[in-house]
């Protein structure tokens, strides 16, 4: 199931950006120190005594005169209502140098309606045994403030304490085991619904060439060759400066839900428009969260061709998507049924392979192999030893190598590596992680 949402909302210009890096360990959002800045939403996963969950950093809640009038100070406001609607936590973020003002106050009212798990984080602090300096904040009336300082990570393990506290556990998965879990995802408008329909032979989706006609994710169980898939047909996610409406800014959280709790993505391309930036952005976000895929080039059947036509359309969607080369291409009209029924039979073949689980014995047979044929390179005087391998995971397939010096490693090499699993195995579909580690002791050290 989906891991657990957690958004950072506040004012603008409270240190939201500087707690999200704070918390996630990157500097994905831009810090400045001008209101505003941070004008759409970022998700990043966060770790913490074991739990794992979603960060949701928003844009600051303007509530001031005039917001009518000013679209970005709108959009803003909508994107926070709409991740306080979506998450599990709401972290709301006070100024401890500026003091109580009177938007912490509308804010506080609109998280009192919500009825969600509410901690109140005063931040800039800087004397801590100054209770002085953040005791006005409770009467915001949702519950002790606690202090600290993002931009210096002081008191924040306590805050992260007091969040996995109460962050929901994982609900179990309610669909029985072997069955196979499917987001259709994509940009509005390339088919997404149209191809839900055609898979289960009906209307259950409503079908209009209007983008954004589908809002939810909804799940849909149906049978094939007797095996059980679970559709979603995720609402279709735009870019996020042409996302107008609030109700399609929610869409788009319920997509990226919707991957992160499937096995295989479907990842429908339009064939009259080609591959496109937001297109790489949306099959990233998969690729990403590690999960297997299928290429769908949709409405193949209103594409003028000749006879290299698949073979160049092919090679242009391979190229553009380089990164996730691993996933087999199929072409389909969604409108007439052209080589739908090919794609159950397809995503149960790259679940299998997602799922596919090696050896040991085999899997250090391969690897000194590919050594052999391959060694190594030497850096700065220093030869990578790699003493063995195994497989920690699936879904994606995971796999550890345990070497002498981590820092040895070179990416082309890992490369090299993956390709050799690849050539022998398989696991089309799929992405493949490889985890270097450097083993402890005498024989860890350099030679």
């Amino acid at each position: 199931m989906g891991k657990p949402i957690v958004a950072i909302v506040g004012r603008p210009n409270v240190g939201k950006s500087t707690l999200f890096n704070r918390l996630t360990g990157g500097r994905v959002a831009i810090v400045e120190d001008v209101p505003g800045v941070t004008r759409d939403r970022l998700y990043r996963d966060a770790e913490w005594a074991g739990r794992v969950f979603t960060v949701v950093d928003t844009g600051g809640i303007d509530f001031s005169e005039g917001e009518v009038t000013n679209s970005i100070v709108k959009q803003m406001r909508f994107q926070a209502e709409i991740a306080i609607g979506e998450a599990d936590v709401v972290l709301f973020l006070v100024d401890a140098k500026t003091g109580l003002m009177p938007d912490d106050y509308a804010i506080a009212e609109v998280l009192r309606r919500s009825h969600k798990p509410v901690i109140l984080v005063a931040n800039k602090v800087e004397d801590f045994s100054d209770k002085g300096t953040f005791i006005d904040f409770y009467q915001l009336g949702v519950g002790e403030p606690i202090p600290i300082s993002a931009a210096h990570g002081m008191n924040t393990g306590d805050l992260l304490d007091k969040l996995v506290e109460i962050i929901p556990s994982l609900s179990p998965d309610p669909y029985p085991d072997g069955a196979i879990k499917v987001a259709v995802i994509g940009r509005p408008n390339v088919g997404k619904s149209s191809l839900v329909n055609r898979l289960l032979g009906h209307e259950r989706s409503i079908v209009s060439n209007v983008p954004g006609t589908t809002r939810d994710a909804l799940d849909t169980p149906f049978y094939h060759n007797g095996r059980l898939f679970i559709l979603v047909d995720t609402a279709g996610i735009r870019r996020k400066a042409r996302i107008e409406l609030p109700t399609e800014r929610y869409s788009v959280i319920r997509s990226l839900k919707a991957i992160d709790r499937s096995d295989v993505a479907l990842m429908l391309l339009d064939g009259q428009e080609g591959v496109t930036e937001q297109d790489k952005r949306i099959a990233g976000y998969a690729h990403e969260a590690g999960k297997a895929m299928i290429v769908v080039v949709n409405k193949w059947d209103l594409v003028v061709k000749d006879d290299k036509t698949l073979h160049r359309y092919e090679k242009e969607v391979k190229n553009q998507l380089s990164f996730m080369s691993y996933a087999p291409i199929v072409f389909i009209s969604a409108l007439t049924g052209q080589r739908v029924y090919h794609l159950p039979q397809l995503i149960w073949q790259v679940a299998e392979q997602s799922a596919m689980r090696i050896g040991t014995s085999e899997l250090n047979d391969l690897l000194r192999e590919a050594v052999a044929l391959n060694p190594p390179p030497t850096y700065k005087g220093k030869k990578l030893k790699i003493y063995y391998a195994t497989q920690a995971s699936v879904q994606p397939p995971t796999f550890i190598l345990f070497v002498n010096q981590a820092e040895l490693v070179h990416f082309s090499y890992l490369r090299y590596l993956e390709n050799q699993l690849r050539q022998t195995y398989g696991f089309t579909g799929t992405p493949i992680r490889l985890s270097v580690r450097q083993r402890e002791g005498p024989e860890g050290a350099s030679k």
